[in-house]
C-alpha cells in the first residue's frame, strides 16, 4: 500500500475529506476527528490477546477492522499519518497521572506527539482515553488553552512538565513529561507492561471512550456508561447484563462484538 492509498483508508475512517498540505487547521481537523471516529479501548487485552502496535497491525486493527485501541496504537498510527502528511513530529515519552497523587510515581507507559510548524511546538494526544485532546495545544507554559472540549494547560514543577485539564472542582494532572522522545524499542516495551503485566490498570478494568459533538464525551468504565457534556456534567448508567454491555459497545462506540463475548476482568461482576 502506498502512501496515498494509506492516507485515504485513514481519512475514510475518521470522516475528513478537506485539504492536506500540513498546517495547524488540519492537525486540528484531524485530532478532532479521530478521537470522534476512533474509540480509545482495551478490549484486546481482556480478550486474552496481545497488542501488537505494528503499523501493519494498528492498521488492519484500527482502521480495516474499524476497532479502536490505547495510546499505543493510537497515537502510533497518528504519528505515521502526520509524516506522510509532511509534517515535522516526534513521538514523547509521558507517565499517566489522571487520578493519581503526585507523591506517587505511575510507570513510564505514555506516548503523546510533538508537533513543529511555523516556528512553534504544538501537542497532540488521541490515546488518554476520556481526556484525550480533541484539539491540539502549543507548547507555551501557565496559559490556559481552549479546545473543543475541555480547557487546558502546561505548566512545570520539579524538573517536569505537567499536561493538565480544566475540571469544576479544579485543575488536574492528566499526565507527567520531561520532553524526552520515546523510540520504537521503548513503546514496544512499554506496551508490554501496559498490555501484559499482570499489575497493568488495562488488566482489572473495561474502558472504552469516545469524544461527541458539542463537548460531549462518552465513556465506558467496567458496568458504568456515562456521558458529559462541556461543563462536565455527567450522567450515568449501570449496565445490567453483558447483553446489554455489546448492545451500548455497539449503539455508543460502534465496537462490534458476538453476543457471547466475554470479557474477562475484575472490574465486571455480573449478578445474573
Amino acid at each position: 500500500m502506498n502512501d496515498h492509498q494509506f492516507l485515504d483508508a485513514y481519512f475514510d475512517r475518521i470522516g475528513y475529506s478537506g485539504p492536506r498540505i500540513p498546517s495547524i487547521d488540519l492537525l486540528h481537523n484531524i485530532t478532532l476527528a479521530h478521537v470522534r471516529c476512533i474509540p480509545f479501548e482495551n478490549l484486546d487485552i481482556l480478550l486474552g490477546k496481545s497488542i501488537n502496535i505494528s503499523l501493519d497491525s494498528v492498521f488492519e486493527k484500527l482502521i480495516i477492522q474499524k476497532r479502536g485501541g490505547y495510546c499505543f496504537e493510537q497515537n502510533g498510527l497518528l504519528l505515521h499519518v502526520l509524516q506522510k502528511l509532511g509534517f515535522d513530529v516526534i513521538p514523547i515519552s509521558a507517565r499517566v497521572r489522571l487520578d493519581k497523587p503526585r507523591d506517587f510515581t505511575p510507570p513510564r507507559t505514555h506516548v503523546f506527539l510533538r508537533v513543529e510548524h511555523s516556528g512553534k511546538t504544538w501537542f497532540t494526544d488521541v490515546g488518554v482515553g476520556g481526556v484525550s485532546l480533541t484539539s491540539p495545544i502549543q507548547f507555551i507554559q501557565n496559559t490556559e488553552q481552549t479546545t473543543n472540549h475541555e480547557t487546558r494547560r502546561i505548566v512545570y514543577e520539579g524538573n517536569r512538565y505537567f499536561h493538565q485539564v480544566l475540571f469544576p472542582n479544579g485543575w488536574a494532572d492528566v499526565c507527567e513529561f520531561t520532553l524526552e522522545e520515546m523510540p520504537e524499542i521503548d513503546r514496544e516495551l512499554a506496551n508490554w507492561y501496559t498490555s501484559d503485566h499482570p499489575k497493568s490498570h488495562f488488566k482489572d478494568r473495561l474502558i472504552v471512550a469516545r469524544a461527541g459533538e458539542d463537548g460531549k464525551r462518552f465513556t465506558l468504565v467496567n458496568r458504568e456508561y456515562s456521558e458529559r457534556n462541556k461543563n462536565v456534567i455527567a450522567s450515568k448508567t449501570i449496565i445490567n447484563s453483558p447483553k446489554e454491555l455489546i448492545n451500548v459497545l455497539k449503539e455508543k462506540f460502534n465496537l462490534s462484538f458476538p453476543t457471547n463475548t466475554e470479557f474477562r476482568t475484575p472490574g465486571l461482576q455480573w449478578d445474573l
